[in-house]
C-alpha cells in the first residue's frame, strides 16, 4: 500500500516493479545484477479518485505515456531495495503534486501614490539624460 494522503492510498497490486540491469559506469558489476527499477503504474485502471485521474491525465510529464501509464525508471542507488524506495516515493510526489489546489489569482491594480512615484522617477531620470546633450552656446 502506497499512500499519498488521508484517505488516499494506492495498493501495491496496481503498481508493477520489476528490476532491470542499471545503464553506466559501475564496473564488473554492473553486468551481472539487476539493481535498477522499472516502476509502471496505470493512470486508468487505478482506484484513484476521478479528480486525481484527471489531473494526472491532463499533465505535460514526460514519464506520463499515451496510453496513461506512468513509467519511472530508478537507478541512482546501487541496491535494489534503495531504488525501489526512490521510485515508490517519485510516484507519490507526482500523484500528492496534482491533489494540490493552486490558490485563484487575484487581479490587483497598483496605488495611487505607487502610480505617482513612478511617473516622477520617470521624469527625474529624463532630466537627467537631458543634461547629457550636446552644450550650445
Amino acid at each position: 500500500m502506497l499512500h499519498i494522503c488521508v484517505g488516499v492510498a494506492i495498493p501495491a497490486r496496481e503498481i508493477e516493479i520489476n528490476a532491470i540491469r542499471a545503464q553506466g559506469a559501475g564496473g564488473q558489476n554492473v553486468n551481472k545484477v539487476s539493481s535498477a527499477i522499472h516502476l509502471r503504474f496505470d493512470i486508468g485502471a487505478s482506484s484513484l479518485p476521478d479528480l486525481y485521474k484527471e489531473r494526472l491525465l491532463g499533465l505535460r510529464d514526460q514519464r506520463i505515456s499515451k496510453d496513461g501509464v506512468i513509467v519511472i525508471k530508478a537507478q541512482q542507488h546501487r541496491s535494489r531495495e534503495k531504488n525501489r524506495e526512490e521510485a515508490l516515493q517519485r510516484l507519490r510526489e507526482l500523484v500528492r503534486g496534482v491533489a494540490l489546489t493552486r490558490k485563484k489569482r487575484r487581479p490587483t491594480k497598483p496605488t495611487r501614490s505607487s502610480q505617482r512615484k513612478r511617473l516622477d522617477h520617470k521624469t527625474r531620470r529624463g532630466a537627467v539624460k537631458l543634461m547629457r546633450g550636446k552644450v550650445t552656446e
